[in-house]
């Protein structure tokens, strides 16, 4: 048998190179559990109707503005059948995933975002520190910008002649169409307390009243709020409550303590709020001693912003001194973009530091 000349030998040899090189390049495969994940993707979470208004406020206006936007367009798919031409000439909203924006770090860097947001929210004082009670204003300044927003879509549905008003008319027609046909919410003297220069039509900041009352601050309205409420709970209708009616219907959602319950301390601490309530020791609640307290029976965006400012101080104050710093709240992002984390892969992040990706 010919021995192979030294040609062949370098043939072989090369390609002998050449495939060891090819496997070292190749990573080796890690069971699914362990891998290593270097950037948590992140979404826009859900659409949220004016319906349900109460979720989780953005904390950065640039993500609201997007929602908005994106809301919008699917407003007026749902509402307003556009012309045939229109429909095929797509806007370039229809081609922007807002998903794919916030995934895109050199177009949403969320640590430069919160440098930026930082000083507008330190602001009372301007003292390098955010308080839970800056951070709370702040929240609730977005919300409120959330609200009369989705108030305005609302009122475009409402406003069947188009003049930029809703009559009670033209809204007693439209949640005639609504799957909840029934008025006792929304009586005439609803609408009527929500006119504030009473002209009988509802402009915008008065229309977000008559959509959010717990959130105004026209007093008709808050009386109003305060009167339906007894309605609501009067089992005698005599148009009060007596101890029993607000003990039932009312005390769970005004009371201060939120630990276990006891029956005999409960019934103590009910007495005690109902007789300082109670103003002029009449032994009934009347709509107007409720004024102090409606917020608690219907939660407002304030209280919301409270809650979602306490939340982000218990959170991201590292080192539980009350306020956050710029540090802690970079330390911290999630804590205010939660709503555009993605949970959809929260399996494959058992290992994973979220503050690594904005280091």
């Amino acid at each position: 048998m010919a021995k192979p000349s030294a040609a062949t030998i370098l043939i072989y040899a090369a390609v002998a190179l050449l495939t060891l090189l090819l496997l070292a390049s190749v990573p080796p495969r890690t069971p699914h559990r362990h891998r290593q994940h270097h950037h948590r993707r992140l979404k826009l979470r859900h659409n949220t109707s004016a319906a349900s208004s109460h979720h989780q406020i953005p904390f950065d206006p640039i993500i609201a503005d997007i929602e908005h936007r994106r809301e919008a367009r699917q407003w007026e798919r749902d509402h307003f059948r556009l012309p045939h031409h229109e429909e095929s000439q797509p806007e370039w909203d229809d081609f922007f995933d807002p998903q794919d924006y916030v995934d895109d770090e050199d177009r949403f860097n969320i640590t430069h975002r919160i440098v930026v947001l930082f000083p507008r929210i330190d602001v009372a004082p301007a003292d390098g520190f955010v308080s839970s009670t800056e951070l709370a204003e702040w929240n609730f300044l977005q919300a409120a910008q959330q609200a009369i927003h989705r108030s305005g879509r609302e009122l475009e549905l409402c406003d069947s002649n188009g003049d930029g008003f809703v009559s009670f008319e033209e809204y007693r027609q439209s949640v005639k169409a609504s799957p909840v046909d029934e008025m006792g919410w929304w009586k005439e003297d609803h609408f009527n307390a929500s006119d504030t220069d009473g002209n009988g039509l509802l402009n915008l900041t008065e229309f977000n009243d008559f959509l959010h009352p717990a959130d105004s601050g026209n007093p008709k309205l808050i009386q109003w709020l305060c009167k339906e409420e007894i309605r609501q709970k009067d089992g005698d209708e005599d148009g009060k409550l007596n101890f029993e009616e607000y003990f039932v219907g009312l005390f769970d959602s005004i009371r201060d303590d939120d630990g276990p319950y006891n029956h005999s301390a409960t019934l103590r601490q009910a007495k005690l709020l109902f007789s300082r309530l109670d103003q002029d020791n009449d032994g009934f609640l009347s709509g107007d001693e409720l004024v102090g307290v409606i917020g608690k029976i219907h939660h407002s965006e304030r209280y919301y912003a409270k809650q979602q400012a306490d939340y982000a101080l218990s959170e991201a104050d590292s080192d539980r001194d009350g306020q956050l710093s710029l540090k802690e709240m970079i330390d911290h992002p999630y804590v205010f973009y939660s709503s555009i984390f993605s949970d959809d892969e929260d399996e494959d992040f058992d290992d994973f530091d979220y503050h690594d990706e904005f280091r």
